[in-house]
Formats: structure tokens, C-alpha cells, sequence
């Protein structure tokens, strides 16, 4: 009897998000300070010093790169973690000038989401965002200010 024909699943599960053709998904390496630094200029980050956007990569866990069939910087999130209760996203940006930008957003979150679900299940995941990237985090579950909290920085 072949059990594999009988089995239902719990629940259906969403496609994944598509990269749109013509762009490549990289987390081999990361990318060099001096194009991350540019990217999240566009975005309305303030510039950082290449050699702390160099130790901060370095210091990361990993990182996701979205690349365009130019080769250019288009996107990009990189992930820290204390590898056991708590994760946090990072850099999460997708160049505003790119016409495929919601979806390249989309395409981050869900991926860096179910590598974090496969490594670390059950942990509790915080992201700064910009308001470009809400929209891909609300369809992915993520709730702004849960019951009432309010996250602060300190920028040194």
C-alpha cells in the first residue's frame, strides 16, 4: 500500500514569491561596502563608513544579495542571531528606482523567513524597516507594534 497517495496536507501553502526574470538571488558573498553603502543611500538610509558596513557584514550570520542582469546591487537583508531565541533582519532595502521593487522585497522576506524557520525554529524574529518593506512584512505575518510595544534606537 502506498501511503504517500493517501496523505493530505495540513494546509495549503502559498507559492513562493518569484524572482523576476533576469535577476539573481546570492548568498554565497557579500556584497562590497561601497555598493551596499549605495543601495541604502537610495533608500533613505544615511551614509556609513565603508569599513563599519564591512565589520557589520562580517559579523553577520548570513546575508541574501539581489542582483540585476547587470550585475548591479538591486536589493538586499543580512541576519543576525544569538542562535537560539532570537534573530533580527537587517539592511532590508530593495532600490526604489527599480520597477520590480516589491516584489524583489517580497522575494527577501520570504526567503530569509523559511531559512530562519529550517535553522531556527521557533525563535522570535524583530526587523527596522523601512516603509518600502512593510507592505512585504505584513504579508508574511509580521505585526506592527504588537500589543502596544514600541521598539527605540540610539543612534551613537
Amino acid at each position: 500500500m502506498v501511503l504517500d497517495s493517501l496523505l493530505i496536507p495540513f494546509r495549503a501553502q502559498p507559492q513562493p514569491p518569484a524572482l523576476p526574470e533576469g535577476y539573481g538571488l546570492i548568498s554565497e558573498r557579500p556584497p562590497e561596502p561601497l555598493e551596499l553603502n549605495a543601495l541604502l543611500v537610495a533608500c533613505g538610509d544615511p551614509s556609513r563608513p565603508p569599513e563599519r558596513l564591512r565589520a557589520a557584514l562580517e559579523r553577520s550570520g548570513w546575508m541574501l544579495s539581489v542582483r540585476d542582469g547587470a550585475g548591479r546591487l538591486v536589493a538586499f537583508v543580512r541576519v543576525t542571531s544569538d542562535q537560539a531565541l532570537n534573530a533580527n533582519l537587517w539592511d532590508l532595502s530593495a532600490d526604489p528606482a527599480e520597477p520590480q521593487q516589491a516584489q524583489l522585497m517580497l522575494v527577501l522576506v520570504h526567503t530569509a523567513l523559511a531559512r530562519l524557520r529550517r535553522e531556527l525554529p521557533g525563535c522570535s524574529i524583530s526587523v527596522a524597516a523601512a516603509p518600502a518593506a512593510q507592505e512585504a512584512l505584513r504579508r508574511h505575518g509580521f505585526v506592527l507594534d504588537p500589543g502596544g510595544i514600541r521598539a527605540m534606537g540610539l543612534r551613537l
